[in-house]
């Protein structure tokens, strides 16, 4: 890497920590902010995310600002374990993804602590909440649409994002066997041809392509790509190293063909491809106000997820490309709607010019930078290692 690179790199970084230090007290109960001044809201899935980069910082500040939430999570969760989408608000249910993100965060928090006890009635509440998440009981979860982080975006049934976060914390609380069923019914192929026949089970494999289906219920499934839970599946393992090589080479060549036709300006992949146009079917008519081809949920550029695919990269032991991709993204950060700030942390860019589209000074995506350069700087994925490792 270019030492000027490497400058620009550790410019980033401070800049990150900067980022979440401002975020770290807002208006609600004193609670993290989601954004620098857009969102001061506590979005529970931001805030859950946002813990990689938290637990590499070695800030103890951060620290105890992701425990309060934590804590807040666990005393506002349901009496059935659910956790909400707002951290300060009880009544804020119905997402998909809060609840395993609260427990995945919960678990990295034990981790750096040593706290092998913290929030032990929650979590068991919250593992026994996600075990009724799956009405076949044949363990994948399903999901309503937008119910996840994609809420402008329909993911139906089986969603890949949910499912990972799911094996993960399954793994990293070493509930080996729940988490061995559940990679063995995502590992099935999703049903084509139309007939579903007795005793047979969809999964979230498809047939001549190396990534995994973006969801998958009975007869239906979706096979656009997605970037967060495909990164997810490598660096959790649910992807073996050969599938995980196999689809990296696959997403590189696909962006070069987005940018070769204009529908791709820089040298990172979209959360999400190929985009949904208003003659598909899948094209939903609220899509034309919110979500345009390349834009947002459909196909948009978003930092966190950009530092989920680098550390995926540096999992899949690409680590020229890693360093590579770290250079494009820690440019992209620099990116924003402020003029006066030398690093915007966009909350998401749009594909076809590059331009940022959200909010500056996003938590997630200055924590996720944070992570995916520690990931960089020391090849090896934090937190995520241990389960790939994991032998039966």
């Amino acid at each position: 890497m270019k030492t000027k690179d490497l400058q620009l790199i550790a410019e980033a970084k401070e800049a990150a920590l900067e980022v979440l230090l401002h975020n770290a007290k807002g208006p609600f109960h004193g609670l993290p902010r989601t954004a620098g001044w857009g969102y001061p809201e506590p979005y529970t899935r931001d805030l859950m995310f946002s813990i990689f980069g938290i637990a590499v910082s070695d800030n103890p500040k951060l620290m105890e600002s992701i425990r309060k939430v934590l804590e807040t999570l666990a005393q506002n969760q349901t009496k059935h374990g659910h956790i909400t989408s707002l951290v300060h608000d009880k009544e804020d249910r119905g997402s998909s993804d809060s609840t395993p993100l609260f427990l995945l965060a919960s678990e990295i928090y034990r981790k750096v602590t040593g706290e092998s006890e913290f929030l032990k009635e929650a979590v068991e509440k919250s593992m026994l909440w996600m075990e009724y998440q799956s009405p076949a009981d044949r363990y994948l979860i399903v999901q309503q649409p937008t119910s996840d982080w994609r809420d402008e975006q329909w993911v139906l049934g089986n969603g890949l994002f949910v499912n990972t976060l799911t094996y993960s914390y399954l793994r990293m609380m070493s509930q080996h066997e729940r988490a061995n069923k559940m990679l063995k019914a995502m590992k099935r192929f999703t049903i084509t041809g139309g007939v579903m026949h007795k005793h047979v089970h969809e999964g979230l494999v498809l047939k001549h392509k190396p990534y995994y289906a973006l969801w998958s219920y009975k007869l239906y499934s979706s096979e656009r790509f997605d970037l967060l839970g495909n990164s997810l599946a490598i660096l959790s393992g649910i992807a073996p190293p050969s599938r995980a090589s196999e689809m990296v080479s696959w997403i590189e060549k696909e962006c070069e063909n987005m940018r070769s036709n204009g529908q791709l300006a820089v040298d990172l992949p979209p959360n999400f491809f190929p985009f949904i146009k208003p003659e598909d079917i899948d094209w939903r008519a609220r899509y034309s106000i919110y979500n345009q081809p390349g834009d947002y949920h459909n196909g948009g550029i978003w930092p966190f997820i950009c530092g989920f695919y680098v550390a995926a990269l540096v999992a899949a032991r690409k680590y020229e490309l890693a360093g590579e991709k770290l250079v494009v993204l820690t440019q992209m950060i620099k990116i924003s709607n402020n003029i006066n700030l030398d690093f915007g942390f966009n909350e998401w860019i749009k594909a076809q010019d590059g331009k940022s589209m959200g909010q500056d000074w996003q938590t997630w995506s200055a924590a996720l930078y944070l992570y995916a350069v520690k990931c960089v700087e020391e090849k090896r994925t934090p937190f995520f290692d241990e389960i790939r490792s994991y032998k039966e």
